[in-house]
């Protein structure tokens, strides 16, 4: 109830001051806000423009700040330095700041099934590790808590003084294997109902997509999925505007004669930034004779501590080539496709 009265005040205030800029003698043809991209999400200004009001997204890392050690920082001088940076954008200088793209409901709805999925993961690999930290401060090792009946052969472990295991200790591990079946229920839950909603609507245009990369050797339903939905779904310019937002671009530093590279920008989406490092080691294994293995290869058989660093140029290349299949239907070079299903 709370939500809506703010969202009318909200609304009241932008139609207060614009009564009041007519009664003042100005022409008002539009009213565009903006606000910076938090943990809110953009369901403000899907509600603004379904009103007719022009609402931007700030991406907050494009804005330029002073560079002082203790600069001044207040609601007040923030909502000044946005206020500079938006009226400049509305002029063309686009220079000012960045705008995040305002995704749709269904948009934002297609991409939790691959996050929670990922969330889990990371979930059950904290629930084993806090088992097996638990078991090597009793000392006991070479127990795998993963195995199905590792709940039962939990009373028969002992201690190296002979001792069997204290029986609160026993109680945590005991839920917390429960914990991880249960989360390994979920998983697999999420990975049915992924399957049957490409089985049940085949021809959708994400599913499409992420068929036809699944297609790719090498590549499992996950990562497509997950590539389609954070990157190779949205309309990006070029090539370079796909590797930029994939965090995958270096941040050279130079000075005068200083000349050197920072490492990655990592200023783009994480997921696919992490998701793209891990499938070009498996691209290696899976697309040997394909040129860009070739290119990899070329580049490292002879060059001591340079594979890590290549990898990364790997990935990138790999994610453009995956982007060109997606948008003009371009096979990279050497690489084989399982058979249509």
């Amino acid at each position: 109830m709370r939500d809506v009265q703010y969202e009318s005040a909200l609304l009241k205030l932008l139609h207060r001051w614009r009564e009041e800029a007519e009664k003042a003698g100005r022409r008002i043809e539009r009213i565009a806000v903006a606000f910076e991209a938090g943990r809110d999400g953009f369901w403000l200004a899907r509600w603004l423009k379904a009103r007719g009001i022009e609402a931007y997204v700030i991406h907050a890392s494009s804005v330029a700040v002073s560079r002082e050690h203790r600069r001044a920082k207040t609601d007040r001088l923030d909502t000044e330095l946005l206020k500079r940076s938006f009226l400049g954008w509305l002029r063309g200088e686009r220079d000012h700041c960045k705008m995040v793209e305002i995704p749709t409901m269904q948009d934002e709805d297609a991409k939790r099934p691959n996050r929670e999925h990922d969330s889990l993961i990371g979930e059950r690999s904290r629930i084993v590790n806090r088992m097996k930290a638990a078991l090597v401060r009793l000392g006991i090792r070479g127990f795998n808590p993963k195995l199905k009946r590792a709940t039962t052969r939990l009373d028969g472990l002992h201690t190296p003084e002979g001792e069997p295991i204290p029986p609160n200790a026993l109680a945590e591990l005991r839920r917390d294997m429960e914990r991880r079946r249960l989360v390994n229920n979920q998983i697999r839950q999420i990975e049915e109902e992924r399957l049957e909603r490409i089985e049940q609507a085949p021809c959708d245009g994400a599913h499409v997509m992420v068929r036809l990369l699944a297609r790719v050797m090498g590549v499992g339903i996950e990562t497509a999925d997950m590539l389609v939905h954070e990157v190779l779904s949205r309309n990006m310019r070029d090539r370079r505007a796909v590797a930029r937002y994939a965090g995958l671009t270096g941040s050279p530093d130079e000075s005068g004669r200083k000349r050197r590279e920072k490492g990655l920008a990592r200023s783009g989406n994480a997921r696919v930034r992490r998701g793209m490092i891990q499938l070009a080691w498996r691209f290696l294994l899976h697309q040997k004779n394909s040129a860009l293995t070739k290119w990899f290869r070329s580049r490292t058989e002879n060059a001591r501590g340079t594979r890590k660093p290549m990898i990364v140029a790997l990935a990138r290349k790999l994610l453009i080539a995956l982007w060109r299949l997606m948008r003009e239907g371009i096979v990279p070079d050497g690489v084989v496709l399982r058979p249509a299903q």
